[in-house]
């Protein structure tokens, strides 16, 4: 009787765990794809997270786990960056891809940035990209981009001011006069 009920345990601590990653591994991909800029990184990192978040369940306590989930996903993206030392390693070809076409949902996360605005954004610094796909792409406000980044909000804001900056002027030549202006990434 016993071992039933450690059987029951352990099969609902299984389905509750297929729950979590089913619920949030899309949110997690996108968030890491949009950081890391291919498929592959954000393969790796999106696994890391839910490594991560597996091993560390047991302490989450506070906040909401979606803020959680970008955290972790923001930390291990910067401690990658700071092991690579900056260098961003690109994906093969297509041609290269063992698959003929992508899934919908792998074409569309395809298409989210053209190559233009993806070399704009590789340029960011970590914590300038972090910022600004977490509150122009991700939607997130000052307060929750702080609180996941660890930084104060005046951080967050002059982030995000220095690093619209520098994507207008690395877009500049996409202005319909080819000068200064509001340039859409």
């Amino acid at each position: 009787m016993d071992h039933r009920i450690s059987t029951d345990r352990a099969c609902s601590a299984d389905s509750a765990w297929d729950d979590v990653v089913r619920i949030h591994a899309g949110r997690v991909y996108r968030h890491a794809y949009r950081l890391t800029g291919n498929r592959p990184d954000a393969e790796d990192l999106a696994q890391e997270v839910f490594v991560r978040v597996f091993r560390h369940l047991h302490g989450y306590t506070s906040g909401t786990f979606e803020g959680w989930l970008y955290r972790i996903t923001q930390n291990l993206f910067l401690d990658q960056v700071r092991r690579r030392h900056g260098i961003r390693f690109e994906p093969f070809p297509d041609a290269f891809h063992l698959t003929t076409s992508p899934a919908p949902d792998q074409d569309l996360e395809h298409r989210m940035f053209d190559a233009d605005v993806r070399s704009a954004l590789d340029e960011l610094s970590p914590g300038a990209l972090a910022a600004v796909v977490l509150h122009d792409v991700d939607g997130l406000t000052y307060d929750e981009i702080a609180a996941i980044l660890g930084v104060r909000c005046g951080t967050v804001a002059s982030r995000l001011h220095r690093a619209r900056a520098q994507l207008r002027a690395a877009l500049v030549h996409r202005s319909p006069r080819g000068g200064p202006g509001r340039v859409a990434a």
